[in-house]
């Protein structure tokens, strides 16, 4: 079995491989500047070696492994043999066998899938612990003869204090975390995370696993990561590249959707009645017929001088081209080249009949000498531009597009009939600006225009999309997460009792629907690895309250303090608790209402207090998906009442905490949280 002198010693064989493969595809570079059959495969050959030297050479500094198996006569496959499981693949020594096996080889599984009952041909289960990387001991099962029991070693990892970035799970991921992250590339699914379920990692597992299992596919199509906010985004930044996977696009929403969409940052706010109507489904219908309602029908025919001649197509013809091209449902963009194409291909037919040639240069000056005939009846257009003249309204009536009308240039409404009077004011400027350049835009305008340039041209498409507090996406968001999925898969993930946006989902399967993955399973985590019982049980005092249908979390922690404390100074209060808790490991996190942060902040500065180091403070809007070691929630009471759905949005602040939580109030605690006896 060896000692734990002897696995020290292989830690430092470890290393030395590591030490080898970096030197290897450091060569390799150099070597593979001379070899290749041609330009594309030596280009291919060479990015790829450079990316493998880069990849290893910012390995992160960590243990080697963390498992190791040895399989008994149980095992066909892989009977007497010995396994060292870890985050990636180490080569052998000498062409030999791997000195670690990576954590999403198919071998690996058992690590996570074994047990008592159900052996999977392991003998024994062996899990190390380290302290930084210095390996200080090991626990082994003997799965084959039925030992199983709690491991002290993972309760270690688990309930190890938070501080700085998240870290991976791969050394305690769950057989229910599994399932997950191994799920099929063409499987799209939906997990239903209570707090500290460990949804968001399960979620970047999958992305390391899919692209260790899928990669060649993967790289073509790419995985793209989508997170709630920017602060997010940093919080998780560092657990891919720990499993060995950098080539994974992670944004937010809205940076993806302004990319390359606007000159200057989004710079207006929406009031929230304006916000629910454009995030709303049907503004896509009103976006379909602004954009389409452009089209006009042509009332004269198109001709063309081409030397002597003068090609003529007829005002029947083109109108049935043009027709023709609206029923194929086509992208606008390749709805007017198409009716150029066929315009073009008219004239062609009339030049051949003369005995001319129309060769490749003849079809491109056609093609071009057709657009002013072209922009009459199918104008090229920009997404900001449709925008523009929707948000300004419509102005004294004119035809409908259908009767030879044009949308934008008179005063047809394309959202009368679908958005009420009210709602079409409240998205209406009330002093429109006085062109598309001067125009101010919103976050929800930037959903707007990728809606109107999908219409225009579809957008790139990823292998598979990650989507991270999903229940917060608005119908319209969803749709613009669909486009982008529509030849891949998704992963989403999310919780129905944390939905902070007026839109926020109620029910999964209809979130699926609007995300195109309507066959896509939904399936509930429940046990909370990451927040003490304590803690656990005063957020589900919420749940009745917060009306979601999403099942209690029970808490795989037995330790953990909650203390609930009434103050006649918040900030004293608040004060006092801070500097308490930065006498214990790990991060402090203050939670407060929007409005009261800025307060917050100046008394714990002056009280002499460090803010930005272990200890931050940060408004209960951005809290969502963080965790500390230590919260301290200030007045519940004011973070409830900010906003609609401030009671959802309390449960978040009260969830962040991964060891102790403070609840520190001036004023009496929301009504839900009353009810239990709560220690102060």
């Amino acid at each position: 079995m060896g000692t734990l002198d002897d696995e020290r010693q292989y830690v430092e064989r470890c290393k030395a491989g590591l030490r080898r493969m970096l030197e290897g595809a450091r060569t390799n570079v150099i070597v593979g500047e001379t070899v290749a059959g041609d330009r594309y495969s030596a280009e291919r050959l060479g990015r790829y070696l450079k990316s493998l030297a880069k990849e290893l050479s910012e390995e992160p500094e960590g243990p080697p492994f963390f498992g190791r198996l040895d399989f008994g006569q149980g095992s066909a496959e892989h009977r007497g043999r010995t396994y060292h499981i870890g985050r990636r693949h180490i080569t052998g020594e000498h062409g030999g066998p791997p000195m670690v096996i990576d954590w999403r080889a198919p071998v690996s599984r058992a690590f996570y899938r074994a047990g008592a009952r159900d052996p999977q041909g392991v003998a024994v289960r062996r899990r190390f612990g380290w302290s930084g990387t210095r390996l200080t001991s090991y626990e082994d099962e003997r799965l084959e003869q039925g030992e199983e029991g709690e491991s002290r070693i993972l309760a270690a990892e688990i309930e190890r204090p938070r501080v700085g970035p998240m870290r991976d799970i791969v050394a305690t991921i769950q057989p229910e975390q599994d399932d997950l992250v191994r799920a099929e590339l063409d499987t799209s699914i939906c997990v239903q995370g209570a707090p500290g379920t460990g949804k968001t990692a399960v979620g970047l597992h999958r992305a390391a696993y899919l692209l260790y299992a899928h990669r060649r596919r993967l790289e073509r199509s790419g995985v793209l990561v989508l997170g709630p906010n920017r602060a997010f985004l940093g919080y998780i930044s560092a657990v891919l590249p720990a499993l060995g996977e950098v080539d994974v696009e992670q944004t937010t929403l809205e940076r993806l959707l302004a990319r390359g969409r606007l000159p200057g940052p989004v710079s207006a706010v929406d009031s929230e009645a304006a916000a629910v109507v454009k995030h709303d489904v049907r503004m896509a219908e009103v976006l379909r017929r602004a954009l389409y309602g452009r089209i006009g029908k042509p009332v004269e025919p198109v001709v063309v001088a081409d030397g002597s001649y003068r090609w003529r197509v007829r005002e029947d013809e083109l109108r049935r081209i043009v027709d023709d091209a609206r029923r194929e449902s086509l992208p606008y963009g390749v709805g007017r080249e198409r009716v150029r194409a066929r315009v073009v291909s008219s004239i062609r037919r009339q030049a051949e009949a003369r005995g001319l040639t129309a060769n490749a240069a003849w079809t491109r000056r056609t093609g071009r000498a057709v657009t002013p005939a072209l922009d009459a009846v199918w104008p090229p257009v920009k997404p900001e531009e449709v925008l523009y003249e929707l948000l300004r309204g419509p102005a004294t009536p004119t035809l409908d597009p259908a009767d030879g009308g044009v949308a934008g240039l008179g005063g047809w409404d394309p959202a009368a009939g679908v958005l009420t009077d009210v709602e079409r004011t409240a998205i209406t400027w009330a002093k429109p600006p006085r062109s598309v350049k001067s125009a101010k835009w919103t976050p929800a305008d930037l959903v707007l225009l990728d809606e109107l340039a999908a219409l225009i041209e579809r957008p790139r498409g990823y292998g598979h999309i990650i989507v991270d507090e999903a229940q917060d996406l608005s119908p319209m968001e969803c749709r613009a997460v669909a486009r982008r999925s529509e030849h891949g898969s998704l992963t989403v993930l999310g919780d129905l009792a944390q939905g902070t946006t007026p839109w926020a989902a109620t029910s999964w399967p209809e979130r699926m629907a609007l995300l195109g993955r309507p066959e896509g399973e939904v399936i509930a985590l429940t046990t909370g690895f990451r927040v003490p019982g304590a803690v656990v049980e005063l957020a589900n005092t919420l749940l009745v309250a917060l009306a979601v249908d999403v099942p209690a979390t029970r808490s795989y922690r037995s330790d953990g303090r909650l203390r609930v404390t009434n103050v006649t100074s918040l900030e004293k209060g608040v004060t006092a608790a801070a500097r308490e808790a930065l006498g214990f490991e790990g991060s402090v996190g203050v939670i407060a209402a929007d409005a009261a942060v800025e307060a917050l902040t100046s008394a714990l500065w002056n009280d002499g207090l460090d803010v930005g180091g272990r200890l931050s403070v940060l408004p209960a809007s951005l809290a969502k998906g963080l965790e500390y070691d230590h919260v301290i929630v200030a007045e519940p009471a004011a973070i409830a009442e900010a906003e609609r759905r401030g009671l959802n949005r309390l449960y978040v602040a009260l969830t962040r905490a991964v060891s102790r939580l403070d609840v520190i109030h001036a004023r009496p605690l929301p009504a839900p949280l009353t009810s239990p006896e709560q220690p102060s």
